[in-house]
């Protein structure tokens, strides 16, 4: 089976629970990473759909995605520290 993201909700909930914590902050960190593909034209059928009815090159989707990645990678971290609890 090759690897996929979902892959990741076992050992997010493997690792919480080895590590004494609740496991929904973990579990909302792999749900909000599988979401954000904004780097390139293929993470999405959207981004897909767009990339070739635009005419847009693949270093269009990185100048803009990366970013936005790392906003939604910063807001996420954040947000998970502020609103959710890690303790039991």
């Amino acid at each position: 089976m090759p690897w996929r993201w979902y892959s990741l909700t076992p050992i997010a909930i493997g690792l919480a629970e080895g590590l004494g914590l609740d496991s929904r902050p973990l579990l909302v960190a792999v749900m909000m990473g599988a979401s954000a593909s904004f780097a390139t034209p293929i993470g999405y059928q959207t981004n897909t759909m767009v990339y070739a009815s635009g005419n847009y090159r693949f270093t269009d989707f990185l100048k803009l995605g990366v970013p936005m990645n790392l906003i939604v990678g910063l807001a996420t971290c954040t947000a998970i520290a502020v609103l959710m609890p890690f303790s039991k």
